[in-house]
């Protein structure tokens, strides 16, 4: 499979598939982009910033198209208020196939594009073929504050020759294990966070465990297919499906997709998978029944669990067996029709240094992808009634910090796609696994073969 097509031939790509699931990789592509480096400076607690010290001469608008629930619009205006020669135009939509097709159809003609784009993790890969697109924050500074951020975060926009960095990361979705405390206590299971973190910490023990505790309560230990075998998958050494080197297909031979595939194989057969789909009503309702023990969720599926009103108090957190993966955040990044690359670049610098990430989490929810914040006392002083008064944020912190950087590639969702859907043939229609996996391996190779 090629690395890199012709831009129009992406347009065209790009409008045709949504892609809504996680993804996030690197690539090879350089730009040789120019622009002015603000000087760095230290702030009390020892972080580099890049704060604007000074006024451009004229006034400057910057457009932004921002995605989602976020206090940016607040933060602008406080902005403002200490920079009056720089104003905001913001485009904001909760849609976000449209939010990077607009992006695309902008880009492609020359004209129409944000000095600001907030790039969600699951359209990185359109993009990052295409980094001449956009200023190379590296050629502003970024190196200045690189290491304020997570690792793994900041490599997912980070082209593979480590030349280009594309945008500067705004939030994660750590993953967790959200599980009952009333249905782990009558499986006879520790229902603090530690001691059930510590009953299933390798993904042998949780077997083991699910296997028990369907067999004492009836009910299954897991609520679905999907979530489990995404439990395992992440946990692949630096990629997935695809190679980070090539972009050619590497599924088949990546034993830890085989293992997270077999593994919720034997949930099935077992019955300590339940058959509940994402998102259904049905599974909506059983997160609030407690018909199942755990969830294997991302930090933001917290307020899916919240929507469950009749099981507040009766949830808590527990740590991922073998590390957590990642699903969701997002980016900012300026493309190259923007006219005002320094003043967009202080301001992004600002808009996601450690003591506005403090009020975007508090204000919004984004979970912080600067690891100072999570030493913070704000951050961990506040408990969480629903979770029975757990300090979820810390619990959220301990996961991100286990997590690896992963290349997923341009294909990543639709061959995620056709192999859940041979688990969920084994699941309802009793198919034989190892044929689902066969068919599943050549229709994603027929796919590499057509792109």
């Amino acid at each position: 499979m090629k690395r890199t097509k012709p831009w129009a031939i992406l347009l065209v790509a790009v409008l045709m598939i949504a892609s809504l699931a996680a993804c996030g990789g690197n690539n090879n592509k350089t730009a040789n982009n120019g622009g002015n480096t603000p000087a760095a400076t230290n702030s009390n607690e020892g972080e580099k910033t890049n704060d604007a010290k000074t006024e451009p001469a004229e006034k400057v608008e910057l457009t932004f198209w921002s995605l989602g629930v976020t206090n940016y619009e607040d933060l602008a205006k406080e902005y403002t208020k200490e920079h009056p020669n720089v104003t905001f135009k913001f485009q904001n939509t909760a849609d976000q196939t449209a939010h990077h097709n607009n992006l695309t159809t902008a880009l492609s003609a020359g004209s129409g594009a944000p000095d600001i784009f907030q790039l969600e993790i699951a359209f990185v890969e359109r993009f990052m073929n295409n980094t001449d697109k956009f200023y190379n924050l590296y050629d502003l500074g970024a190196k200045d504050i690189e290491a304020n951020y997570l690792d793994w975060k900041w490599k997912q926009v980070t082209s593979l020759d480590g030349k280009v960095q594309l945008g500067l990361p705004t939030d994660i979705g750590p993953t967790v294990v959200y599980y009952r405390t009333d249905v782990a206590e009558q499986a006879g299971l520790p229902t603090d966070p530690d001691g059930f973190s510590a009953a299933i910490d390798s993904w042998d023990k949780f077997a083991t465990v699910a296997k028990a505790f369907k067999d004492k309560t009836g009910k299954p230990f897991a609520d679905l297919t999907d979530l489990v075998y995404n439990g395992v998958r992440d946990q692949s050494e630096g990629e997935i499906y695809f190679s980070k080197e090539d972009g050619s297909f590497i599924g088949a031979d990546n034993p830890q997709v085989k293992k997270a595939y077999d593994f919720t194989v034997k949930g099935i057969q077992e019955g300590w998978i339940g058959n509940w789909v994402l998102w259904s009503p049905e599974w909506q309702n059983a997160i609030n029944k407690g018909d199942f023990g755990v969830m294997l969720g991302p930090a933001w599926i917290a307020g899916t669990i919240k929507n469950a009103k009749d099981s507040a108090g009766k949830w808590q957190i527990a740590q991922m067996p073998e590390g957590a993966g990642n699903w969701g955040g997002s980016f900012l990044t300026l493309p190259k029709e923007g006219k005002h690359p320094k003043e967009a670049y202080e301001f992004i610098s600002w808009v996601l240094n450690k003591e506005n990430q403090m009020k975007s989490f508090t204000d919004s929810g984004l979970f912080p992808t600067i690891p100072a914040v999570y030493e913070d006392p704000a951050f961990t002083e506040k408990g969480d009634d629903f979770f029975a008064g757990q300090v979820t944020s810390a619990a959220y912190a301990k996961a991100a910090q286990t997590v690896k950087p992963i290349y997923y590639g341009p294909l990543h969702d639709q061959a995620d796609t056709i192999i859940k859907n041979a688990l969920k043939n084994v699941l309802e229609k009793k198919a034989d696994p190892q044929k689902e996996w066969d068919s599943a391996m050549k229709q994603i190779k027929t796919l590499v073969d057509r792109s």
